[in-house]
């Protein structure tokens, strides 16, 4: 009996890790097709419960961040996409439970991995998939007051799930740049890699917006999954709006732009 009971626990985990596995392929395959827009939900979340932050968000709207729908769309044209609004971003409503605190990026490999099994059921229980998840990326906002020097924890977005984090400051001035750093971890979720080294500067040549401009410096745009103006190899801005960013060819072919593109 206990050998018949562990037998059909085996089977039962395998059946469970087949369909998980068949459906994150789905979505994968369904994400990178570009054949209708990916919805996009803003989940902001109040860092710390205070009233200011709260005054803050309730003043949002999906208008906050049209400019990453307008990013996409001219970034699309350039490619040749033949669809024309690659992404809808919508306003959600506010989470009020916190995700589980994201592992330092010194964490190991099993930490993260179990980091990203709780995160996947917090955003199921915060967030149900009752129309599938498929065309849906959601993108947990976490809000944190605007305080000199203060550094946010690293932003987040995975592939598996269609899921980010991102953390930002509550401020109109911060909101082009918080709609930056939203474009990048989205892109992380549909596949594109980082384009910046370990100190943050832009990698030669995929994380250049203009890598055969000449003289190379200053670069006058931002590759969007580096984020930063290039004024030398070791100097760099960040960028100040989403105007100031492109998707360069690498990260293109990494979310299968250029292939939709040939196949129009």
């Amino acid at each position: 009996m206990r050998t018949l009971f562990k037998a059909t626990r085996i089977i039962l985990l395998l059946v469970i890790f087949a369909v998980i596995a068949f459906y994150t392929k789905t979505q994968r395959l369904k994400s990178q097709a570009w054949a209708r827009p990916l919805q996009v939900v803003i989940y902001p979340m109040n860092s710390s419960k205070s009233p200011e932050l709260e005054k803050y968000i309730s003043q949002l709207d999906s208008a906050t961040f049209s400019d990453i729908d307008r990013f996409f769309q001219t970034e699309a044209e350039h490619y040749g996409l033949s669809i024309v609004q690659p992404t809808q971003t919508l306003l959600g409503p506010t989470i009020e439970q916190l995700p589980p605190v994201a592992p330092k990026p010194s964490a190991s490999y099993a930490e993260i991995i179990w980091w990203g099994l709780k995160f996947r059921y917090w955003s199921y229980t915060n967030t149900p998939d009752n129309n599938s998840n498929l065309h849906r990326i959601r993108v947990f906002l976490h809000y944190h007051e605007v305080e000199e020097n203060k550094q946010l924890q690293h932003s987040l977005g995975l592939q598996k799930g269609l899921l980010a984090i991102v953390h930002a400051f509550a401020a109109k001035s911060q909101e082009q740049k918080n709609n930056i750093i939203i474009a990048h971890e989205l892109l992380h979720t549909v596949a594109a890699t980082d384009k910046y080294d370990n100190n943050k500067q832009a990698i030669f040549p995929h994380g250049y917006a203009e890598p055969d401009k000449s003289p190379l410096f200053p670069q006058t745009l931002a590759e969007i999954m580096a984020v930063t103006i290039p004024a030398s190899e070791t100097d760099s801005v960040m960028a100040e709006s989403l105007t100031q960013c492109v998707i360069g060819d690498k990260t293109a072919e990494e979310i299968n732009w250029l292939q939709a593109s040939s196949n129009k």
